[in-house]
């Protein structure tokens, strides 16, 4: 038993080996994909940078800043820091070539746009936007920067494309920080919901799609939600479990004949859920997962809710999914202004995309250096941030190239596929 335990199991190490060979050219392939970007640049040394720059992204640096980055390349530190921190090159020449190619390569006409702040931990409070605030990774306030970014969600796959810093309003009203960070005149102070709008009005017809998603903390406001709609989009976005509503399809509470007929009663949304019983719920397989089919509960309801104002708002599609995690259950909230009779699976779709780009934000953080930058002023903030999100777009695509049938002379993934390119 032991002899052919060892032989199957070196046959199976032999079907894992990947041959140098299979990768081809991949500076190549990153150069061609760097050039178009590169190409929105005005100096050659900006398009070099902009070239080893990435590379250093997607190398194995354990940090992934300028200083690191130019040591690889055996620059000085202070040339890369300069390009990063200093040099006046726009950003946004480079996110719209990432918004086209995302749209024109991922793009479908149901696809999702997501919105999803996310924090970056830092220390000291020199750094442009860093103060104590809320880490939604942690779940707790800490000393971080946030950075609003810009998703994007299809079946054929999913990318981060655009991102906002948020300047605190203590930041925005200090001259002296201001200054010595060059945050330019023309930033004042917007919450996190209005650089989400600002992206989304830039980015949309680049974008096809036929939803926004977000968070609940995208979706706690009220006034965030009546923008989408005056915007014209259809949104599913999540909310608190405390928030109240009023269930439309509920029954009504019984009327004495005279006087106003009495109106259902405000709840929140948790106690409505605790009431519901079991058959209101209907099983939903949302998409393949990692481990198997990611499988949820879900329910749709027509409710009205409390606004920030405390009044009531329009009539809106309250969404439900429920996962049973071992002995646990965790209830996720949404809110949205599709019809009453759209599909729960599709519900579903749009609940979990912003779930993928959540992921695509891990993926940058852990493979792209998204967090790793070391600069303290406004453009080296923008310019880290964009560079990382080009790196993890090119993970993307190079993984996708991995992934097609007919993956021309890099051969299609997989054992037999790997022997024969390998052959």
């Amino acid at each position: 038993m032991g002899q052919r335990y060892e032989v199957r199991k070196g046959e199976l190490l032999a079907g894992c080996e990947v041959k140098p060979e299979l990768f081809g050219d991949v500076r190549g392939r990153l150069r061609e994909f760097v050039e178009p970007f590169a190409h929105t640049l005005c100096r050659a040394e900006q398009k070099r940078y902009t070239l080893q720059y990435v590379e250093g992204l997607l190398s194995d640096l354990e940090s992934k800043n300028a200083e690191s980055i130019a040591y690889l390349h055996g620059l000085d530190r202070k040339t890369m820091q300069h390009f990063i921190g200093e040099s006046p090159w726009e950003t946004a020449p480079l996110v719209d070539e990432l918004a086209r190619q995302v749209g024109a390569e991922i793009g479908e006409a149901d696809g999702v746009i997501v919105v999803d702040p996310s924090a970056h931990e830092k220390r000291g409070d020199e750094s442009v936007g860093v103060k104590r605030q809320w880490n939604g990774r942690l779940g707790k306030v800490d000393n971080c920067q946030v950075g609003i970014y810009l998703g994007y969600a299809s079946r054929k796959e999913h990318a981060l494309v655009d991102e906002r810093l948020f300047l605190p309003a203590e930041w925005a009203n200090d001259k002296r920080r201001r200054r010595k960070c060059g945050v330019p005149k023309e930033v004042h102070f917007q919450t996190r919901h209005e650089l989400a709008l600002e992206m989304l009005r830039a980015h949309a017809r680049r974008l096809p799609h036929a939803w926004v998603a977000g968070d609940d903390e995208m979706g706690r406001p009220a006034w965030f939600r009546a923008s989408l709609r005056s915007m014209r989009a259809q949104y599913l976005l999540g909310a608190p479990a405390n928030t109240a509503i009023r269930d439309l399809e509920g029954r009504a509470p019984p009327w004495s004949g005279t006087g106003r007929r009495p109106k259902r009663r405000l709840e929140q949304m948790q106690a409505w859920v605790a009431h519901r019983p079991a058959g209101a719920w209907t099983e939903i397989e949302v998409r393949q997962g990692e481990k198997g089919p990611i499988v949820v509960e879900c329910l749709a309801r027509r409710v009205q809710a409390r606004t920030d104002e405390r009044r009531i708002g329009p009539e809106e599609l309250l969404f439900v999914t429920r996962e049973r995690m071992g002995e646990t259950v965790r209830h996720d909230y949404y809110l949205g202004n599709a019809p009453p009779d759209t599909p729960l699976k599709e519900l579903a779709r749009v609940a979990k995309a912003e779930h993928r780009i959540e992921e695509c934000l891990q993926r940058a953080k852990g493979e792209a250096g998204l967090s790793d930058h070391e600069v303290r002023t406004w453009v080296g903030w923008h310019h880290h941030q964009v560079l990382a999100l080009m790196a993890v777009w090119f993970l993307t695509r190079h993984t996708s190239w991995g992934k097609k049938a007919d993956a021309g002379d890099h051969g299609a993934t997989g054992q037999d596929g790997d022997r024969v390119a390998a052959a």
